[in-house]
């Protein structure tokens, strides 16, 4: 998805890929323990699922400025989030 994004996102083939990409992600951290989630995503969960929403029923619409500033900003800081959870001791 990474590679993807930096292409051009006014270009409708890079949207469509990209949002199938972050919608099945988001699909993913779903599925995830949802006290697990919620102490990954807090408050900003029910946001990433609301895009994802806005992607899976209707990524036609999606505004490219969002789209832009979600990839350029809000994954790498999901990414660093997911990266420290995987990296802390686990506690039994």
């Amino acid at each position: 998805m990474i590679d993807h994004a930096r292409g051009d996102v006014t270009d409708q083939l890079i949207i469509d890929a990209v949002c199938m990409r972050l919608s099945a992600g988001l699909e993913v951290l779903n599925r995830l323990d949802p006290d697990l989630r919620g102490g990954l995503f807090g408050d900003s969960w029910p946001l990433m699922w609301g895009m994802r929403n806005r992607i899976a029923h209707g990524y036609l619409l999606v505004e490219a400025g969002i789209f832009r500033r979600t990839l350029d900003t809000d994954i790498p800081a999901i990414i660093k989030q997911i990266h420290q959870a995987l990296d802390r001791p686990r506690t039994s």
